[in-house]
C-alpha cells in the first residue's frame, strides 16, 4: 500500500451510505494504520451537518487545509488542465504532495488532472 490514502468527496459519500467497497477498504486501512487524509474542500463538498457515519470515520482522518500556497498551486495546475474543480485540484496535489492513493469514484475527471499535473498517483475506484 502507498504511504496513505486521499478521499474524494465520492469515497466520504460511499461512507454515509455505508458502500461495502469502500468501508472495507478504509477498515483496512484504518486496522493498518495508514494515513487517511480528507481536503476540507472534499468535506466542505459532502457535509450537510447530519452525517453519523462520515463524522466517526472522520476520527481517523486528518482535514488537509488550503491555505495560500496551496490555493496557488491549484490554480495553476486547473490552468494548465483547462479545468475549474478546485477540490478535485487539491486532491491531486495533496495526493501527489505524499505519495497517496487517491480513493475517488470519479477516476476519469482525477486521471486527467494526474496527467495535468505530471505525477504519478495511483487511483483507486470505489
Amino acid at each position: 500500500m502507498a504511504s496513505g490514502l486521499t478521499l474524494d468527496a465520492g469515497a466520504l459519500i460511499g461512507i454515509e451510505k455505508r458502500d461495502r467497497r469502500c468501508q472495507d477498504i478504509l477498515a483496512q486501512a484504518v486496522e493498518r494504520r495508514v494515513r487517511i487524509t480528507v481536503a476540507a474542500g472534499v468535506l466542505a463538498q459532502v457535509w450537510r451537518g447530519n452525517g453519523a457515519m462520515i463524522s466517526r470515520f472522520l476520527r481517523a482522518c486528518a482535514v488537509e487545509p488550503l491555505d495560500e500556497i496551496m490555493a496557488k498551486k491549484v490554480g495553476r495546475l486547473l490552468a494548465r488542465a483547462g479545468g475549474s474543480d478546485v477540490v478535485d485540484g487539491a486532491v491531486v496535489l495533496g495526493a501527489a504532495s505524499r505519495g497517496d492513493v487517491i480513493v475517488t469514484s470519479d477516476p476519469d475527471d482525477i486521471a486527467s488532472l494526474v496527467a495535468a499535473a505530471r505525477v504519478e498517483v495511483r487511483i483507486l475506484r470505489v
